[in-house]
C-alpha cells in the first residue's frame, strides 16, 4: 500500500482544496452572482454533458486501464494506445452530425418546461466531447501510476476556471450567456493540457494498426460504453428531471445539497486514481493476496475517513444553511440521504475495481442498466411526490440496493469480503458520535458553531479511531503527526 498511500494522500489534498474552491463557487458565488434560474440552467448543462459523455467516450478510459497492463512490447502498447485515441470519434461525429440534424427539435424537448435552456443545446454536446477526451488522457497517465497531475488538473482547473469566470460576472465585466460559453472553452483547454502531459509520460509511435486483440478491445469497450452511460445516469439524471418536471431553480436548490454530501467522497476518489490500476494489475497476475489486502484496506481506511467527514457535513449541516442565501435553504434531508448513500459507496472500497477489470465485468451492462431504470422509475414517482428530497431518496434507495448486490456478486466469485474484525467496531463508534453531536450547537455566529463543533468532533474520533486500532495506515499517519 506504499504507492497507494503516498499517491493518494496527494491526491487527497488535491481534492480537499479542490472541494474547498467548489464549496466556495457552488455555495456562494454562484448563489450571489448568477440568478437561480442561471444558476439552475448550469447545473442542467454540466449533468446533461455528463449523461452524454461515457456514450461518447466509448468507454476508452476502462478500456486502457483495463488492457495496458498486459501489453509487453512498446510495438504491442503504441498499437493500442494508437487506437483507443481514434475509437470515440466513431461516436461522437455521428452524435455530432444527428445532434445537427435535429437540432431544433432536440431544443424543444429539452426546454419543454423551460424556455431558457433551448438556445444551449450545443452545449451539452461541447462540454462532453471535451471530459471524454479528457478522461482518455487522464487514463493514458494513470496506467503509468502518474495520478497526481491530472487529479490536479481534474478536480482544480475547472473549479479555479469556474471561480475566476464568477469574479468576471460579478464585475460585470462579462454577462451569464457569456460565462457559459467561456465555461464550455475552459473544458477545452482543461483537455489540451491533459493531452500534452500524457504524452510527456508516454508518446507512442502512432500506427493505424490494430493490436492483435482488438476485437476484445471492442467488445469490452461496448459493454463498458453501455454500463458508463447507465451508471452516469444514475449521477445525474436527477438534476435534468428536476427541471423537466419543476422550475429550472430548483436544480440549483438541490445542487447545493448534494455538493455538500459530495465533500464524503473526496477521499475515495483521492485513492480510486492509483487503486484502480493496481486492482488491474493484481487481476492481470492472477495476485488473490493483493487483491484481497486492497479490498480490506481501502475499505476500512475510506469508511474511517469518510465517516469522519459524514459526522462533520451532517452534523454542522443546519448552520450551514444559516450561511446561505434564505431560498437555498431545506436541503438538510438531502445531505443526509446523499451522504449515507456516498458513505455506504465508499465502504465497499475498491469493490467496483474488481468487478471492472476482471473476466466478469459483462456483469456491469445488466447491473448499470438495471440501476438507471430504477432511479428514473423512482424519480419520476417520488420527485412529483416530495421534490428535490424525493430525488435525493430515490438515489438513496438504489445505491444501496445495488451496491449490496455488487457486495453479494464479489463475495460468489471472488470468495471476497472487505470487511476486517474492526468494521463492526467504527460503525459503531459513527453511530454513537452522530447521536451524541447531533442537535448539539453553540449559541456563536453559524461560522463560529461550525468551526468549534468540527473541531470537538474531529479530536474526539481521530483520537477514539486511534485508542481502539482501527486502521493500522491512519494510525501511522496519526503518530507521524502527533
Amino acid at each position: 500500500m506504499g504507492i497507494v498511500l503516498k499517491q493518494s494522500s496527494r491526491n487527497t489534498v488535491i481534492i480537499f482544496i479542490a472541494f474547498a474552491i467548489g464549496g466556495v463557487n457552488a455555495l456562494f458565488l454562484y448563489t450571489k452572482f448568477l440568478s437561480p434560474e442561471h444558476y439552475g440552467l448550469v447545473v442542467f448543462l454540466l449533468s446533461a454533458a455528463n449523461l452524454l459523455m461515457p456514450l461518447t467516450a466509448f468507454g476508452v478510459q476502462y478500456t486502457i486501464v483495463k488492457f495496458f497492463a498486459s501489453y509487453i512490447t512498446k510495438l504491442e502498447r503504441d498499437k493500442f494506445l494508437s487506437s483507443v485515441i481514434l475509437l470515440p470519434l466513431f461516436i461522437a461525429i455521428p452524435i455530432g452530425l444527428l445532434g445537427n440534424l435535429f437540432y431544433e427539435k432536440i431544443s424543444d424537448f429539452l426546454a419543454i418546461k423551460n424556455q431558457m435552456i433551448g438556445g444551449y443545446t450545443t452545449v451539452i454536446y461541447l462540454v462532453a466531447i471535451a471530459t471524454a477526451y479528457f478522461e482518455v488522457f487522464y487514463a493514458w497517465s494513470k496506467v503509468h501510476l502518474q495520478s497526481v497531475f491530472g487529479n490536479a488538473v481534474k478536480e482544480l482547473y475547472h473549479r479555479v476556471s469556474t471561480m475566476i469566470l464568477l469574479l468576471l460576472v460579478w464585475l460585470e465585466i462579462i454577462n451569464a450567456h457569456q460565462f457559459i460559453w467561456l465555461m464550455t472553452a475552459s473544458y477545452f483547454l482543461r483537455t489540451l493540457i491533459m493531452m500534452w502531459y500524457a504524452f510527456a509520460i508516454y508518446t507512442p509511435k502512432f500506427t493505424l494498426k490494430f493490436p492483435d486483440n482488438y476485437k476484445e478491445i471492442l467488445k469490452y469497450s461496448l459493454y463498458i460504453i453501455l454500463a458508463g452511460s447507465a451508471g452516469a445516469i444514475l449521477l445525474d439524471i436527477d438534476k435534468v428531471m428536476l427541471p423537466q418536471k419543476e422550475a429550472i431553480e430548483l436544480a440549483a436548490y438541490y445542487t447545493v445539497g448534494v455538493f455538500i454530501a459530495s465533500v464524503i467522497e473526496a477521499p475515495g476518489r483521492a485513492m480510486a486514481q492509483i487503486v484502480q490500476p493496481l486492482t488491474s494489475k493484481a487481476l492481470q497476475e492472477n495476485d488473490t493476496n493483493e487483491i484481497r489486502s486492497l479490498y480490506k484496506k481501502s475499505s476500512i481506511n475510506l469508511l474511517l475517513i469518510c465517516g469522519l467527514f459524514f459526522l462533520l457535513i451532517n452534523l454542522n449541516s443546519t448552520e450551514l444553511y444559516k450561511l446561505l442565501p434564505e431560498k437555498y435553504a431545506g436541503g438538510v434531508f438531502i445531505i443526509l440521504m446523499i451522504s449515507i448513500a456516498k458513505l455506504y459507496t465508499m465502504f465497499l472500497g475498491n469493490n467496483g475495481a474488481i468487478i471492472s477489470n476482471s473476466k466478469h465485468y459483462k456483469i456491469l451492462l445488466p447491473y448499470a442498466i438495471a440501476m438507471a431504470v430504477s432511479v428514473i422509475v423512482l424519480n419520476n414517482w417520488l420527485i412529483d411526490f416530495y421534490g428535490m428530497n424525493g430525488a435525493a431518496l430515490s438515489t438513496l434507495i438504489v445505491i444501496i440496493f445495488f451496491n449490496t448486490l455488487k457486495l453479494w456478486y464479489v463475495k460468489k466469485k471472488f470468495n471476497l469480503l472487505p470487511f476486517t474484525n474492526k468494521t463492526v467496531l467504527l460503525l459503531l463508534i459513527i453511530i454513537v458520535f452522530y447521536g451524541l453531536f447531533y442537535g448539539w450547537n453553540f449559541s456563536f455566529h453559524p461560522l463560529i458553531n461550525i468551526f468549534l463543533k468540527s473541531g470537538l468532533i474531529s479530536v474526539t474520533y481521530l483520537l477514539t479511531v486511534r485508542k481502539m486500532n482501527i486502521s493500522k495506515e491512519v494510525n501511522n499517519v496519526l503518530n507521524n503527526f502527533l
